[in-house]
């Protein structure tokens, strides 16, 4: 009787040791959340977890070096097949640089550029047989008649790697506005070899309604074909009035577009105007609300329309910020951190940070914000073929972050 009781009590012990040792793995892990300024709005989230998620800190030991600080202006950056990078700066030029971010060649050729605000040589992307074909597609902003627009355009990277050839212009997110702001414009390559581009609803209040108007180009994310064309059997195809491009509508300013390699699902992220950035995942036909619903208010303190955050119908944002971070590009990390593996890190603008958000069953499950000490704009981010993470700034900097 004695050696069961003596038994009894020495299991009670050990289970209290381990509640007690998960329950400080959990603390270490799940902290308060990172962010702590007070919320433009007194809205309330669809979901638990849907903003302010716990904390995460980061465990593995890395080191943070700029390893090229002379950009003018960068915007896009994409990952060459041999490590290389190839970035946009915004007045115009396109350059690659070595691996170990030093200059390497300067690109020349392309249509002439509106650079002014938010406007100028944007995104960047390879064509997935680049190897081969060395097809190059961007995005920029064009002056036309009516105002400016959002173009994208291809070309043929000479053998010299210095000039773009037999440039065409494939698309362009009609109307044109007269305004200089919020174009979007990412793009990424689906595993059709079809692209993805996403486009910003120009800001004006008398222009953002079009991101809920299937006629209109902007404030949508775009599927096309490497020529230009209406991706066939699109969710608004055959419909009366719609663009037969149109995706998905009800954006804001679409500045990320990533792939999720666990799930092989389209995630985006866009500015809210105070308040409201969001993290979305993209389905086809869906509406995801701007500017009828939404977690940000106007700029003035007022609220958007009729300061709705719900409603049927409409898809809600996976994750969302108030007050705004800004999200500029986004990334699933692939490279050999284990901890970071699959994590989606969001360049903050106004943010001064990285946010690093952990992702499980679509849930953002913690958060980290990462360098923010460099006091930095980060307009993209990419994982490079070392395995590292590596941050753009409108500073003109690269960051490598990477494992020591």
């Amino acid at each position: 009787m004695i050696q069961h009781q003596k038994a009894l009590l020495l299991a009670l012990s050990f289970s209290v040791a381990v509640t007690a040792s998960y329950a400080a793995v959990q603390r270490d892990t799940t902290l308060a959340p990172v962010e702590t300024q007070s919320p433009n709005s007194t809205y309330k989230p669809a979901f638990k977890g849907q903003t302010r998620i716990g904390g995460v800190k980061t465990k593995t030991p890395y080191s943070v070096t700029v390893i090229n600080s002379s950009l003018k202006n960068p915007w896009g950056i994409h990952v060459l097949p041999d490590g290389r990078f190839l970035v946009t700066e915004k007045a115009g030029s396109m350059r690659i640089l070595k691996a170990n971010g030093e200059f390497d060649k300067q690109i020349t050729g392309f249509p002439a550029v509106l650079y002014r605000a938010q406007g100028g040589l944007l995104d960047v992307t390879i064509d997935p047989a680049f190897t081969t074909n060395r097809m190059v597609y961007w995005g920029y902003t064009e002056q036309t008649d009516g105002g400016s627009l959002l173009a994208i355009a291809k070309g043929k990277l000479s053998a010299d790697e210095t000039k773009l050839d037999n440039v065409e212009v494939i698309y362009r997110a009609t109307p044109a506005y007269k305004g200089n702001l919020q174009y979007g414009a990412r793009i990424v390559f689906d595993k059709q070899g079809n692209l993805f581009v996403s486009t910003g609803e120009r800001s004006g209040s008398d222009i953002r309604m079009k991101a809920q108007d299937l006629s209109a180009g902007i404030g949508k994310i775009i599927h096309i074909t490497k020529a230009g064309k209406a991706v066939a059997g699109g969710p608004f195809a055959g419909k009366a009035n719609a663009l037969p491009e149109v995706y998905a509508y009800g954006l804001r300013n679409p500045d990320g577009l990533a792939w999720n390699p666990a799930t092989g699902e389209l995630w985006e992220a866009e500015f809210g105007p105070r308040g409201g950035d969001e993290i979305n995942i993209i389905k086809p036909g869906r509406n995801y609300g701007w500017p009828v619903v939404t977690y940000g208010i106007e700029y003035s303190g007022e609220k958007v329309g009729d300061g709705i955050q719900q409603k049927e119908g409409v898809t809600q944002p996976v994750y969302y910020w108030d007050p705004t971070i800004s999200p500029g590009g986004i990334t699933f990390y692939t490279g050999n951190i284990a901890e970071w593996k699959n994590n989606l890190f969001v360049g903050g603008l106004s943010g001064s940070h990285i946010a690093r958000l952990v992702i499980r069953n679509n849930k953002v499950v913690g958060e980290e914000r990462l360098l923010r000490d460099r006091n930095e704009r980060w307009r993209a981010v990419v994982t490079g073929k070392d395995g590292a993470l590596y941050g753009l700034t409108d500073s003109g900097k690269l960051y490598r972050i990477a494992k020591k």
